[in-house]
């Protein structure tokens, strides 16, 4: 079976943080990343998308024009049920739209159980309130001795099926988190600080992480390649070790329910101390980028470093540090080039030692366990002796100190 290959359309409205061009280009490598080649991208100019057929009819004819040898139709925005279905009944093939490929890629890149089971939820979601009338036989169902009577349409039975297995799949994801908020609250007696790697998805920030932990996660230029979060060890140079989380990237007009789905994912950007923005400068469309991740991640009173990737991409006329004035502190980079790893741990290192506090905290002699953890994980000033204990001053994480001194 050969490669699908679809029309792209899109309503210009004029508004949005990409252009028309811009956000139906975004959309071609959402199609390319789900395996699908592109023949054409179609537009057109309206104040709204029309309210039953998404393009103007007369566009619709310029569309049906050119789909010999189109297997899809795709939609730049998320298509209301009675548009999706009248463009199905006007071009007689599958109708996407950017939401519905965007589930589909996630289904392809699922993983970890966790990952399957809130894509399908996700997917499931979004299918039930997009249930119509197919079934023009309505044929019934339940006929004979004992259950008699007018029965139930396939629409209703597709209905039930499908919320049952919404529950289902809620149970057991309910069941997941309650797991990986097992496993989080073990962490987070772990005298360490906690990073989250945040961006926009293709920015770069597996590779990044891979390359400041030595791990293998996957890595790839394309779209949505990392779902699952994976946490690893972090050594900066003369500083404590850190841990880091590598996040899903995010994308214009992400959906809804994707993000709900999502949730547990996204808990361990929310508690993290602090963000690693990582960027694609290479992207003409950097400054969106950074706006549409903080819409969603909302950083509130997080401090966050930003990382400037792909500076090996970038054209020499170009005056980043200009231009990113309002993002500080910040480091422009190549993750590919391992000087700029070494400086960017350093970077890191000066960056998360401002938020340290100096305690004293008084240390009992038969607790070595505790004095090792403050050499290990703070800055030790004095280690002054007493007759039953030490009072140890040492500058270090809030959080990490008081971890520490809960254990005493």
């Amino acid at each position: 079976m050969g490669q699908p290959v679809a029309i792209l359309i899109a309503v210009d409205t004029g508004q949005g943080a990409l252009s028309c061009r811009e956000s139906l280009v975004e959309l071609a490598d959402l199609a390319k990343t789900a395996g699908i080649a592109v023949k054409a991208c179609i537009s057109q100019q309206r104040d709204t998308p029309h309210p039953s057929l998404y393009l103007g009819a007369g566009k619709l004819d310029e569309v049906a024009e050119q789909l010999a040898g189109v297997d899809i139709v795709i939609a730049d925005d998320e298509l209301k049920p009675r548009q999706q279905k009248a463009l199905q009944e006007r071009f007689k093939c599958k109708i996407l739209d950017r939401t519905s490929l965007i589930l589909d890629i996630f289904a392809q890149r699922a993983q970890t159980h966790e990952a399957k089971i809130q894509v399908e939820l996700a997917q499931l979601t979004y299918l039930s309130t997009r249930l119509t009338r197919l079934w023009t036989h309505l044929s019934r169902l339940g006929g004979g001795v004992g259950t008699r009577g007018p029965g139930e349409t396939q629409l209703e039975v597709d209905k039930r099926l499908i919320r049952a297995r919404i529950k289902t799949l809620k149970v057991q994801l309910a069941r997941v988190r309650k797991n990986r908020d097992t496993h989080r609250k073990a962490r987070g007696q772990r005298p360490h600080s906690v990073g989250a790697i945040v961006g926009y998805t293709n920015a770069g920030k597996s590779t990044l992480f891979n390359k400041i932990t030595n791990s293998d996660v996957v890595q790839q230029d394309a779209l949505f390649a990392t779902l699952d979060p994976t946490t690893r060890r972090l050594q900066l140079p003369d500083a404590p070790p850190v841990l880091v989380t590598d996040t899903v990237g995010f994308i214009q007009k992400l959906p809804t329910m994707l993000i709900d789905a999502f949730y547990a994912t996204l808990e361990s950007v929310y508690e993290a101390d602090f963000f690693i923005h990582v960027v694609d400068v290479s992207s003409p469309h950097w400054l969106v980028h950074i706006e549409t991740t903080q819409s969603v991640v909302q950083a509130n009173d997080h401090p966050v470093f930003y990382v400037f990737n792909k500076s090996d991409q970038l054209d020499g006329s170009v005056d980043l540090d200009s231009l990113a004035l309002p993002y500080s502190p910040k480091y422009v980079m190549s993750a590919h080039n391992p000087a700029d790893i070494d400086r960017l741990k350093a970077a890191l290192a000066t960056f998360i030692a401002q938020f340290e506090h100096i305690l004293v905290i008084p240390v009992p002699h038969t607790r070595a366990d505790i004095r090792n953890l403050l050499y290990k994980h703070g800055r030790v000033i004095a280690d002054v002796t007493r007759e039953t204990h030490s009072d140890i001053t040492v500058s270090i994480q809030p959080t990490i100190g008081e971890k520490i001194k809960g254990q005493l």
